[in-house]
Order: C-alpha cells, then sequence, then structure tokens
C-alpha cells in the first residue's frame, strides 16, 4: 500500500528536500505541501494523507494549532502527525505530542530515517524516539505541577492498567512491558488500548504525557 504524505514547512528549501526525499522513496507518494499552517489545515482536509511532516514554526498558523485543527476536523481515519523541530523547542514538542501528535523528529535527522519513521507511524507506531521524547517530556514537566483531573482520571483504571501506564510514562515498548510484567505483548497491547480508551486518548505519545502530567512520572526522580 503506499503511503500519502503531505510535507508542511516554511522553509522552501527544507520543504523541497524533504519532497524530493519522500518522491523517491519506494512506498511513499508525496500527495500536497504547504508552506504554512493555513494552508497545511486546507489541504490535508482536501486530500487526506495518511501522514503529514509538520513544521512547529509557521507564519499565519503554527504547527501544534494545525495539528489541532487537522485532527478536529477529520471524519475519518486521522492521519499520523510528525512534528518537524530541533532539540530547543521541548515545550512545543511536549504541547504537540498532548495535541495528538504521532511523534516527531530532529529536522538534522538522516533521510533513511525520517522515510523510516513515515512507514513507522502509517503502520500504526505513535511514538518515534521514546526515550528522547521522553527526556523532552521531563524537562518541561519539571516546570509544571501534576493535573487533578488526571490524577483523578487515572481512578478510573484497574492496579494492572496503572502499572502499564507507568511503563509507557518510561517510554518502554509493548514489547519491553510484557517481559517486565511476564504478560504476552498481546494481553499489553489490550491493555494500552484499554488504557487509552478510558483516559480519552488518541496516541500512545499522549498516554506518555498523560502519566507526566498526572504524576504518575516523577521526572528525574526514578
Amino acid at each position: 500500500m503506499t503511503i500519502r504524505v503531505l510535507v508542511a514547512d516554511d522553509q522552501p528549501l527544507v520543504r523541497a528536500g524533504l519532497v524530493a526525499l519522500l518522491k523517491a522513496a519506494p512506498g511513499i507518494e508525496v500527495i500536497a505541501d504547504a508552506a504554512n499552517g493555513v494552508e497545511a489545515v486546507s489541504r490535508a482536509v482536501a486530500s487526506r494523507p495518511d501522514v503529514v511532516l509538520m513544521d512547529v514554526r509557521m507564519p499565519d498558523l503554527d504547527g501544534i494549532s494545525a495539528t489541532r485543527q487537522i485532527l478536529a476536523r477529520n471524519d475519518g481515519q486521522p492521519p499520523r502527525i510528525i512534528i518537524l523541530t530541533t532539540f530547543d523547542v521541548s515545550e512545543y514538542v511536549y504541547t504537540s505530542l498532548r495535541e495528538g501528535a504521532a511523534g516527531f523528529l530532529l529536522k538534522d535527522t538522516p533521510a533513511d530515517r525520517i522515510i523510516a519513521a513515515v512507514h513507522s507511524v502509517a503502520a500504526g507506531d505513535v511514538l518515534l524516539s521514546p526515550r528522547i521524547t521522553r527526556r523532552l517530556i521531563e524537562t518541561f514537566a519539571q516546570h509544571h505541577r501534576p493535573s487533578k483531573y488526571r490524577r483523578d482520571h487515572l481512578g478510573s483504571l484497574t492496579g494492572r492498567e496503572t502499572e502499564v501506564l507507568h511503563l509507557v510514562g518510561h517510554g518502554l515498548s509493548n514489547a519491553e512491558i510484557a517481559e517486565r510484567l511476564t504478560l504476552s505483548a498481546e494481553t499489553v497491547k489490550t491493555h494500552v488500548k484499554r488504557i487509552m480508551g478510558k483516559l480519552e486518548l488518541s496516541t500512545r505519545a499522549q498516554a506518555v504525557v498523560a502519566a507526566y502530567e498526572s504524576g504518575l512520572v516523577v521526572p528525574s526522580a526514578e
């Protein structure tokens, strides 16, 4: 199956480079590109891509706001949105994951890893480079107190689900969680699905954010 991709970046050279890279990759079709957030939203709604590469800093509408609007306006299968960013914008990364982005890539990521990331999120993986994500979330969460709303929400989880969410928050994969808890990978997958349903989350990245916001995972303290 061909993966349909939209590229949004306000820098013409960066955007052209990404488009050229993806067009040359087997199994990927670039169906649209956008120079700002407003264009990204309108073209995502019109072309219904499978994956969106979204620059976080763009004129007219930033990447986070564009991500929120694209996911809110989609009436079917939402696209998987990968935020393009740099290490010095951890707050943007944290917010974008909370809004429902599938993950993020650094702008200096090697070409082969960008292609692999597109295939990965298209296949259903919702968190890229989980340990890097965790480090960025830790940095931002250190300056924010746990949310009472999130803590109250955790009351709907079973003890095992809470344990699984704790490990998700630490960036462990389903296979790693299964090994840690002596469960099958399929059982862990079921637990994660139930957790996301109970907490009204759409991506695993949001589950990581929820683990921090609730205080279930404490930054730099474990």
